[in-house]
């Protein structure tokens, strides 16, 4: 999953001895990779996730990008991966590239598919 905390994504794993290890030491809940305690509900998280995407962390901004495909809106997927790619992000150019491929919410570019897909 990905941390809400610091837009680090966790292997299950991780995640999970990182659980035991707090459980076991009666330890407050916290994210493996920072150490800040979990967010106590779903909005809390996503309150924290809007502020990592407000200071252009570009984690952040690719899984928001995500979202809003799997919910259907192309077009601000496409507008949250592009901008992750301009950050560096890597799994955004990937995105970018399948955007530009799809022809979802955009025209269909090879060359600007091929472009992205180099730079993932």
């Amino acid at each position: 999953p990905m941390m809400s905390c610091c837009s680090k994504i966790i292997c299950n794993g991780c995640n999970i001895a990182n659980q035991i290890r707090e459980v076991k030491g009666k330890l407050l809940l916290k994210c493996p990779y920072c150490r800040h305690q979990l967010p106590q509900s779903q909005e809390e998280a996503a309150q924290i996730r809007m502020k990592r995407v407000e200071v252009n962390d570009p984690v952040a901004i690719w899984r928001l990008g995500v979202r809003c495909r799997r919910e259907g809106d192309y077009e601000s997927a496409f507008q949250h991966y592009k901008k992750a790619a301009e950050l560096g992000n890597a799994d955004a150019h990937y995105n970018v590239s399948c955007v530009y491929r799809d022809g979802e919410g955009v025209e269909k570019d090879k060359k600007k598919e091929v472009y992205h897909l180099e730079e993932a």
